[in-house]
């Protein structure tokens, strides 16, 4: 079975587009064409162990196995050495893809407290959009118990969209409430 997401953008976001942007083919319609999910620690190089949990609570959050990340030069000041892992990420594709996004508009999005919509300006000028979350508690796979450190994440949501203006007009359709 498809998920919710992906009949959504098929049966009713393609038409729209075509539509407000009056594209002459069905190709031409900016698509998402995957989400990357990252988790930065600094706080890791002390303690290793903080990185083995964030990887297994990302693993939890988006269905799939994380990938530590590792220093790309040293800085002195931080006490950090080139090749160190210093966090993690999950590039989401397909079908897992709409299914994460469709649990973080419905589900994530709407537990955050005072929550008012999120920024519209954290586009790249390529169509690609930034969101950043304070903690992993607003997605109901954690359980509150048994965290150890409360961390944030990033969400990057990567379009095939040529600009900003088309981007936000896809990700609005999507359901993603946009303060501005």
């Amino acid at each position: 079975m498809a998920p919710r997401m992906k009949e959504k953008y098929k049966k009713e976001i393609i038409p729209a587009m075509m539509k407000d942007f009056s594209y002459g083919n069905v190709m031409q319609v900016p698509k998402v064409e995957k989400i990357v999910v990252n988790v930065g620690l600094g706080e890791a190089i002390q303690n290793i162990k903080l990185l083995d949990a964030a990887q297994k609570e990302l693993g939890m959050i988006t269905g799939q196995k994380a990938v530590v990340t590792k220093a790309k030069k040293s800085i002195a000041t931080f006490k950090l050495r080139e090749g160190m892992p210093i966090g993690c990420k999950v590039t989401l594709r397909g079908d897992t893809m709409y299914e994460f996004l469709d649990r973080l508009i419905t589900l994530a999005l709407p537990s955050i407290r005072d929550f008012r919509g999120v920024s519209g300006k954290s586009f790249d000028g390529r169509g690609n959009y930034a969101l950043g979350i304070r903690e992993q508690f607003i997605f109901p796979e954690i359980d509150y118990d048994k965290v150890e450190m409360v961390h944030g994440l990033d969400v990057v949501v990567c379009t095939s969209a040529a600009t900003d203006k088309e981007s936000k007009a896809l990700l609005r359709y999507f359901g993603i409430p946009f303060r501005n």
